[in-house]
């Protein structure tokens, strides 16, 4: 299918193959409510329901669509999320004329993009977030400990901690340099700790999953059905303190070096759109544990770019280039781990990959690892130079398939660092 009754340029991210879902106002004053993006436009999925257009034999009351997130859709399951999406590409490519041939109901349903204020998602009750690159592992041992090095049990299970959901804030949404407690680098181990704004503010270009259909406290959700209960994928910037991170970290996980903003993308691409794009996942060895051993195991191949744009500036420097497909553990295999203990997971909730490095100073995915720790600086393409990011910085991740004379992308998530206060 590649006609389209709206025009899409063969670059735009959101052809009609890919249709993600996401929450947006119309106007400042407008309720939320859900659309997909096509083109350059938004479809408002209220005003295709109100006009009785989704009339399928498991998807006939869709007044799910006029709600603030996309919590009761994604809960739904993958029939109705398949059905939902079919009549949404009959209604655009025109096969079902009732939007080609009805000039009121087109107006009234597909807004310009630049006229839409977008919304977080979905209701997000917990966030985790997972460890899986190898070559991010191993590179931060490197930085650290002088060798490249996993710990013992990292290539048994995909390390993971838990984060902080009231601070997932969508792209666009200004992030504040945070205050901390730090230790002076070269410490001779006398000198106390120091309050301050970060000094090593760092991104780092993950992507993450929504949970669809949850699952109850004591249950588990087993690798061959892991992928029914993933609603779909976003782009996330896990925005990392790291002079307050390694400070706090001994000897427990992240805490305040994480938790004051995570960005994500507003739209959620669905592993219906990715699937054209499904390729093998790195072998595992040694073999892992049966309960993770997947039948067909397989990722996805997503190109992603981490760009700077200094304050100031209108050109952006392109500053790393990697793949999701990178990943030593999928998808399937992080949510199985999650549940195996019997922890209970909720429609909504968000499930991150850990920073997506991969095998050369090109595709590692944050300054930590470009710079081994402010060691040395990173030149930008376009004049400048970066040991960790400056006030005023923008950071804007990207992620694009490319298909036979089309695309399937996330757009873009971006936020600007803003000073201390």
């Amino acid at each position: 299918m590649s006609s389209c009754i709206v025009p899409v340029s063969s670059d735009s991210h959101f052809s009609i193959h890919n249709l993600p879902y996401g929450i947006f106002r119309p106007s400042a004053s407008s309720a939320p409510r859900a659309g997909v993006a096509i083109g350059d436009f938004v479809l408002d999925l209220s005003v295709i329901a109100a006009a009785g257009l989704f009339n399928g034999p498991f998807f006939s009351s869709p007044s799910c669509f006029s709600e603030s997130t996309l919590n009761s859709f994604m809960g739904m399951g993958r029939p109705i999320w398949k059905e939902a999406r079919s009549t949404i590409q009959n209604l655009l490519s025109g096969e079902n004329p009732s939007l080609k041939d009805n000039a009121d109901l087109r107006k009234q349903a597909l807004i310009p993009m630049s006229e839409v204020k977008m919304e977080l998602p979905a209701s997000i009750g917990d966030y985790t977030d997972f460890f899986c690159s190898e070559h991010h592992t191993k590179n931060c041992s490197k930085i650290f400990r002088g060798e490249y090095a996993l710990p013992p049990n990292w290539l048994h299970l995909p390390v993971a901690y838990h984060g902080r959901a009231s601070s997932v804030v969508v792209s666009g949404t200004g992030i504040r340099r945070p205050m901390g407690q730090s230790f002076p680098p070269t410490s001779d181990g006398k000198t106390p700790p120091y309050f301050g704004p970060s000094r090593r503010l760092d991104y780092e270009l993950e992507m993450a999953f929504f949970v669809g259909p949850g699952i109850e406290l004591g249950e588990r959700i087993t690798i061959d059905n892991a992928i029914d209960h993933i609603f779909g994928l976003v782009l996330m910037n896990d925005w990392s303190a790291r002079d307050i991170q390694f400070w706090e970290s001994q000897p427990l996980g992240p805490f305040l070096g994480k938790n004051f903003g995570t960005s994500i993308s507003p739209w959620i691409l669905t592993l219906e759109a990715l699937e054209p794009f499904k390729c093998e996942a790195p072998n595992q060895e040694p073999p892992c544990l049966p309960y993770l051993t997947e039948t067909s195991r397989f990722t996805y191949d997503i190109p992603l770019e981490v760009a700077i744009r200094p304050a100031g500036e209108e050109k952006q420097s392109v500053v790393c280039r990697t793949n999701f497909k990178y990943l030593y553990w999928t998808i399937a295999q992080q949510l199985t781990h999650h549940t195996v203990n019997g922890c209970n997971v909720r429609t909504g909730d968000l499930l991150a990959s850990g920073t997506i490095s991969g095998p050369d100073k090109e595709s590692w995915a944050c300054l930590l690892e470009q710079t081994s720790n402010a060691q040395h600086d990173i030149v930008l393409e376009h004049g400048g130079i970066r040991k960790y990011l400056e006030d005023g910085d923008d950071v804007i991740f990207s992620g694009c398939c490319k298909g036979d004379g089309y695309c399937v992308g996330f757009g873009t998530c971006s936020g600007t660092v803003l000073p201390a206060s």
